[in-house]
């Protein structure tokens, strides 16, 4: 009876060793945290070099273009007072434009925030608006 609990407790103690160690290694490197550009930049120099999904609204009129038909972008994104100037390559979404609501995936520098290969999503306002009500039509005969 003795040995039969010893072998449950070596093979709860190695389940939960596993289980432990594959959590550990898969959250490691692949954390990503999700912060408003406000959150981010009260104290930048903790978050440089972190990868990063920041939450913020494009300034408007601060989106350039190097040349015209470069893919290279710079922009500024803000919230609640905060700004950071953005740098991206790639083709941005459709919806991407002035006060367009944008979560930026990449990481903080010195000079800015450094976006990913794809990692420029525009949120499209009008898509979760609410719908005015119908009111149903009455005829009067």
């Amino acid at each position: 009876m003795n040995q039969k609990f010893i072998r449950i407790g070596i093979t709860v103690f190695v389940l939960a060793a596993s289980f432990g160690g594959l959590m550990w290694f898969s959250l490691r490197e692949d954390t990503e945290y999700y912060k408003h550009v406000e959150e981010v930049m009260v104290s930048p120099q903790q978050w440089e070099g972190k990868p990063l999904q920041l939450h913020g609204y494009v300034v408007p009129g601060s989106i350039m273009r190097a040349q015209h038909d470069s893919l290279e972008w710079r922009f500024k994104v803000q919230s609640k007072g905060s700004s950071v100037n953005a740098a991206y390559h790639g083709v941005v979404p459709d919806t991407f434009k002035d006060d367009a609501e944008v979560v930026l995936t990449g990481k903080l520098t010195p000079a800015g925030f450094n976006v990913n290969p794809n990692g420029v999503m525009a949120k499209c306002p009008s898509k979760y608006e609410p719908k005015a009500a119908l009111t149903p039509q009455r005829s009067s005969n």
